[in-house]
């Protein structure tokens, strides 16, 4: 069984219960989809259903199925911590050995004036915060002063929110391009993020143009792999700002879950080069993992059910689908809105495969990464366990 192209998609944030070491983070008793179950009194999910989602973690309304027509696990991370760039990398094949620096009481003030200085810009908030609260507390002041807004959160990162009327995007991007510079060493945080906004006090609103800046992985990933050996891998939605560009042959940028499936879709029946088609749906992260609104997330899962059951009857006899996420962010644990130390699933779909195949509990992320060497022939370090043979079963 040989596959020609596989469709890697990342459901930002859907995890489905608390790893061992959760208790280390504060996340012990977080289930991301299984609590937004719980609490819509259950979640219709039938595509996901039929390729094992139930049969691997219970869920409300998505109960297990005598003859799954996938592959269908779950898995843990091996790194520490629980932040996007982390969980990409380590699917990517790349483990961290320690977590990338956090500033939960903010940044240290030599840092902070070594960047305004060298940016010629001045600061105003460095707290951790809600990006949305903190436009809505600091935006008013921004207008007036044009100080930029400086915040992190639990996760390692440097965001630097402005207004498109005094920063436009490029200008907002020039500046975190040297915050990316100078956050080195014990401040190589994983991610600077352009956070631009627009609107008036009392009703502004965060565009479509957030950029990540981040850092560069650590030693080469299956990406770096698959370009070198002439493979093409197409990234959509965040997967090439999380990489650095890094391995990636062709970008496409997305503003949200609807695009990022259209793009799949549409890439899937009209594009006939790349080998890997690499996509991220980041609104359950963005838009509702941290800002606890498992409504919406609900929603949200059952409208890519429904788009990944346009997709399905589209792939071809030699594709291999998996879907899988980077952590969680349980919406329902409302003494915090960061992301949570779980279990992610995985779901593994094609045409040619037998179905009912059990991928258990696999012990790392970068399972994947051994799996996608195996599939195009690559010779590899990782050090996890490929599942490809379990494919052909």
């Amino acid at each position: 069984m040989k596959y020609n192209r596989v469709i890697l998609i990342i459901i930002d944030a859907c995890g489905v219960g608390e790893l061992p070491d959760a208790k280390q983070y504060g996340d012990q008793g977080s289930a991301t989809i299984p609590h937004i179950a719980q609490t819509v009194g259950g979640l219709k999910m039938p595509t996901c259903q039929s390729i094992g989602l139930g049969n691997t973690v219970d869920i409300i309304g998505v109960s297990p199925v005598k003859n799954p027509i996938g592959g269908y696990g779950k898995m843990a991370e091996k790194s520490p911590g629980k932040d996007s760039t982390t969980g990409h990398w380590e699917i990517g094949g790349v483990v961290l050995k320690k977590p990338f620096p956090t500033f939960p009481d903010g940044f240290p003030q030599k840092i902070v004036k070594e960047f305004e200085a060298k940016a010629k810009v001045k600061t105003m908030g460095n707290i951790a915060a809600s990006g949305t609260e903190i436009i809505k507390q600091l935006g008013e002041r921004h207008l007036k002063t044009k100080e930029i807004i400086l915040y992190t959160s639990a996760d390692s990162v440097f965001q630097l929110a402005a207004h498109e009327d005094i920063y436009p995007r490029e200008k907002l991007y020039e500046i975190c391009r040297i915050a990316r510079q100078i956050l080195t060493g014990d401040y190589a945080v994983a991610r600077v993020i352009a956070r631009p906004f627009i609107g008036s006090p009392g009703n502004f609103t965060r565009t479509p143009g957030r950029r990540d800046f981040s850092l560069e992985p650590l030693s080469p990933t299956v990406l770096d792999l698959l370009t070198q050996n002439n493979y093409k891998v197409l990234s959509i939605g965040k997967i090439y700002d999380l990489f650095a560009g890094h391995g990636i042959s062709h970008k496409i940028k997305t503003t949200d879950n609807t695009e990022v499936m259209d793009t799949i879709i549409k890439t899937v029946k009209e594009d006939q080069t790349h080998s890997l088609i690499f996509a991220n749906c980041v609104d359950f992260d963005m838009l509702w993992g941290h800002r606890n609104d498992e409504i919406s997330f609900a929603h949200g899962l059952e409208e890519f059910d429904r788009r990944l059951s346009n997709l399905l009857p589209v792939l071809r006899e030699n594709d291999l689908l998996i879907i899988t996420a980077d952590h969680g962010c349980d919406p329902t644990i409302k003494t915090s809105t960061d992301h949570t130390r779980e279990y992610v699933p995985l779901l593994v779909y094609s045409k040619k495969m037998s179905g009912n195949i059990n991928l258990g509990i696999r012990s790392s992320f970068t399972d994947i990464a051994c799996t996608l060497a195996d599939i195009f022939e690559i010779k590899h370090t990782f050090t996890g366990n490929s599942f490809y043979r379990e494919l052909l079963k």
